[in-house]
């Protein structure tokens, strides 16, 4: 085997590898396991409406990614919250939550896409009460609806929701499934592997000596 065949064959294992992980190749949701999400919400303690709510977006899987569009206002004057310091800012009890989620959110494949701060107030609102003022707004990345329940439905999380809820004056999140989605990790990893491959194999061919 040849140092180049070696080198574009790595880069495309390392890339088969990323896609198995990135990706849930197990298809939409079975009965049987909604079936499981809801007991494990049930006994975990979540209102029934909740419950029921979930379970039809459960029911309605179509086993893609999909990302959750996030508007956050966060609080001025948070209460105390068990488990966090008398006083801390809302910002605070957010990165304590947030803290537990990212290494849950990383171990399934999901991740933020894009976070920041709000820029200004709302400059378009249409049939929405109290919906002007925003602090923040992120949008995150879900391997799909069984990985996005495998997370939510962690009891170990259950203690941590009381700082989100805490920090936060409203919000509102909603899932989306792309139909265009020029950030997808697979596109940018796969176009930089084969940017880098292709380099390294350029330097490989400009070394060999003239025949």
């Amino acid at each position: 085997m040849t140092q180049r065949t070696k080198i574009w064959l790595s880069s495309a294992l390392v890339y088969a590898a990323f896609v198995f992980w990135y990706t849930d190749f197990s298809g939409p949701l079975s009965d049987a396991e909604v079936d499981q999400f809801v007991v494990t919400m049930t006994q975990n303690g979540s209102d029934p409406s909740t419950v029921a709510y979930i379970e039809t977006f459960l029911r309605n899987d179509s086993g893609r990614q999909f990302l959750m569009l996030n508007a956050l206002d966060l609080n001025d004057n948070p209460p105390d919250v068990e488990g966090a310091e008398p006083g801390e800012s809302a910002q605070q009890l957010m990165d304590r939550y947030m803290e537990h989620m990212y290494p849950e959110l990383f171990k399934r494949a999901s991740h933020p896409v894009i976070f920041g701060q709000a820029a200004y107030t709302v400059l378009d609102n249409v049939g929405i009460e109290n919906a002007e003022q925003w602090t923040d707004g992120a949008i995150f990345r879900y391997r799909s609806r069984r990985s996005f329940m495998d997370l939510i439905a962690n009891p170990s999380l259950k203690g941590r929701h009381a700082f989100k809820l805490a920090a936060l004056d409203k919000t509102i999140a909603y899932p989306i499934e792309t139909s265009i989605y020029l950030g997808d990790m697979r596109l940018i990893l796969g176009l930089i592997l084969l940017s880098v491959t292709a380099l390294l194999d350029s330097l490989l061919l400009a070394r060999r000596p003239f025949s």
